[in-house]
């Protein structure tokens, strides 16, 4: 049995760090969804191209397949207030309540020290939030109480949870945006970003070109978008997170790949599923359930060919996934490239492809 220590790899967390100019980070989103650009980074060669997220079906071929997370981006973001008149603020992370009614809820709060079990927050005149226990990483479960259905509630009164990186308040164009336009299950607490640029034709221009469009589901948690804090990849663990792949959508995976054909992972979420859910001969079987892999380098991928992401935050196990398959330099310099061509970044910004 090898020792935890031959185990380790041979990158640091610091070896995923880069330079990044604050004005690249995308406020907004683009005039027009598919109108971003796209950086294609080919694995072959290394070479490097400038093209836009309309041209996507122009790089894939008729029999390739392209899965979409099907997620759909709930707002999740309470703001209140406590008895006091001080502001506070809850982050509704998924539903706890063993009765049905989606009331008891895992969340983050703000601020932390002060919002203790039996603390009450008033997020409007019918809606209250009560802090019943706290959890483990200094998370809380709290009950939502009001009037009617609880979702029903947290649709009238929650906020779009933009990350923190969005520097500015959420409005209406958010609720659209911050959204694909193929979302479906509610669940999700930031947007799988790498879809945020198909529009409506974009996928009819796919289907046409002869390609098949499959759709999983992951719900998105904000610990995928934490910083790794661990000085060495292999310490980090990530938050599981729920996900389902249908039989249909297996079964479309495996004749795509029996017939030779590729895989387009929309998304690191898209990616981590399908790696969750297929075997070492690269067969795939319907999954449900929860998924805590971390892909880092060196990994080996079965289930994905093609990945398409958006630019990610230094340190993060999304840019470890994607130096895990194109490669740690060959990232890097694609990161490079897009800093210099002035690419936007993060959520709302640009997108990538690596062939």
């Amino acid at each position: 049995m090898r020792t935890p220590e031959a185990r380790r790899g041979r990158y640091r967390t610091a070896d995923f760090d880069y330079d990044l100019p604050d004005e690249l980070i995308a406020l907004r989103p683009a005039a027009r969804r598919d109108s971003s650009r796209l950086l294609v980074v080919d694995r072959a060669g290394g070479a490097l191209e400038d093209r836009r997220f309309s041209d996507l079906g122009a790089l894939a071929r008729p029999g390739d397949v392209v899965v979409l997370n099907d997620t759909r981006v709930f707002p999740a973001r309470l703001v209140g207030r406590k008895p006091t008149g001080a502001r506070a603020e809850i982050l509704l992370l998924r539903p706890r309540d063993d009765s049905g009614h989606d009331a008891v809820w895992e969340a983050i709060v703000r601020p932390g020290g002060k919002l203790k079990p039996g603390r009450r927050v008033e997020i409007a005149e019918e809606l209250e939030a009560v802090v019943l226990d706290s959890l483990p990483g200094g998370g809380r479960l709290v009950r939502l109480e009001g009037p009617g259905d609880a979702w029903e509630l947290i649709e009238r009164h929650g906020r779009v949870p933009l990350p923190p990186y969005i520097d500015r308040p959420d409005d209406a164009e958010d609720r659209e945006r911050y959204q694909t336009v193929y979302a479906r299950h509610r669940g999700s607490v930031a947007a799988p970003t790498a879809g945020l640029h198909f529009t409506p034709e974009l996928l009819m221009d796919l289907e046409e070109r002869g390609l098949r469009v499959v759709r999983v589901t992951l719900h998105v948690g904000v610990g995928t978008f934490r910083p790794v804090a661990a000085d060495r990849p292999e310490e980090h663990r990530l938050e599981a997170e729920v996900f389902e792949i249908s039989e249909a959508a297996s079964g479309v995976l495996n004749e795509v790949r029996a017939a030779g054909g590729r895989i387009w992972a929309i998304g690191t979420t898209v990616c981590r599923a399908l790696e969750s859910a297929v075997d070492a001969r690269g067969c795939f079987e319907a999954a449900r359930g929860e998924t805590d892999l971390f892909i880092y380098p060196p990994y080996r991928f079965r289930g994905v060919d093609r990945l398409v992401t958006n630019f990610h935050l230094p340190r993060s196990s999304l840019l470890m996934l994607v130096t895990a398959f194109a490669g740690h330099e060959l990232t890097l310099r694609a990161y490079r490239h897009a800093v210099r061509e002035r690419y936007r970044f993060y959520s709302y910004g640009d997108a990538m492809v690596v062939l």
